[in-house]
């Protein structure tokens, strides 16, 4: 099984109504999530945890998750509110204004972590759960705890607007790049991070800092996967894009979900990937992402649609 760790809640996507007035819809969301909801998709044995609340929005959260053959028995419940954003769309591109305040996710802490059995190869972690704490500490934690054991993977989603400390911020980061096996990041990403540069060269230092695997999508252009010994580079499909809510978040899905079609579940098997391995992953994901970009909001591909 593979289990996404971070944030859920209810995106208000922008609609207009048949009297032409702006309106907003409620989807669940969530960057994670969103990774979650792929997996299930894509016909992996998938599961979601996070703090959820027991509100009517929180109960949409659970719904979309048991839709999409997500595991949600890890969630911690709590009858704190459901965090919403709020989003604008221009040309495509999101921009977000989030309520987070007091949420059951935001408040997450440490005697909310699961116990998990040998049947979870794998841990996805990102998004903006691991801004804020005591959320983002108690993700941290469980990565710390698991990292020795299983695989795991880390997508910041970099929020720069949603990071009140910096520092703190940036700090958490690192130490959870050092863990992971596999770190995903966009190419705004990447230079939020690291600077300007080359985006090889970029993604080659974070290779230093010790995961196996640095991916770096770009976009339209396609995404490159970097090992210490390959680089492989897939270009994206072609496709009509109606926004790019939830095309990152297929994208790691696709990822995770090619490796463990494969038999990767491992983290040795994870430092042995061939560039055969590295090119059906990066297919499978950039595929199941061009299919998403094409729909409204986080609405990712099932298996049989590729």
């Amino acid at each position: 099984m593979i289990i996404s760790c971070g944030e859920a809640l209810i995106d208000m996507l922008p609609r207009t109504t048949p009297q032409g007035e702006a309106a907003f819809a409620p989807y669940a969301g969530g960057a994670v999530f969103n990774t979650a909801i792929a997996l299930g998709r894509l016909g992996v044995m998938a599961g979601f945890f996070s703090g959820i609340s027991n509100d009517m929005l929180g109960e949409i959260l659970i719904q979309s998750l048991e839709q999409s053959k997500v595991d949600h028995s890890f969630a911690a419940r709590s009858n704190r509110p459901t965090t919403v954003a709020f989003i604008k769309l221009v040309d495509g591109q999101a921009t977000y204004a989030f309520y987070d305040e007091n949420t059951a996710g935001r408040l997450l802490n440490g005697d909310d972590l699961p116990l998990l059995d040998d049947n979870v190869s794998t841990l996805f972690f990102g998004g903006i759960s691991l801004v804020n704490d005591p959320a983002a500490s108690t993700y941290e934690a469980l990565q710390a705890r698991e990292a020795d054991r299983r695989v795991t993977m880390i997508d910041p989603n970099i929020r720069p607007s949603f990071i009140t400390d910096q520092t703190n911020y940036r700090a958490r980061l690192e130490r959870m790049i050092s863990r992971a096996d596999i770190v995903k990041m966009s190419d705004e990403d990447l230079h939020w991070l690291l600077g300007e540069g080359d985006l090889e060269n970029l993604g080659r230092s974070i290779l230093d800092k010790g995961p196996k695997l640095v991916l770096i999508t770009q976009g339209a252009l396609g995404a490159r996967a970097l090992m210490r010994d390959h680089n492989r580079f897939c270009k994206a499909p072609l496709a009509i894009v109606a926004d790019t809510v939830g095309a990152g978040d297929t994208f790691n899905a696709g990822v995770l979900a090619a490796l463990d079609q494969l038999g990767h579940r491992t983290k040795g098997a994870i430092a042995r990937l061939t560039e055969s391995d590295l090119d059906a992953a990066l297919s499978l994901a950039t595929r199941a992402a061009a299919i998403t970009v094409a729909r409204a909001g986080a609405n990712p591909p099932w298996a049989d649609e590729l």
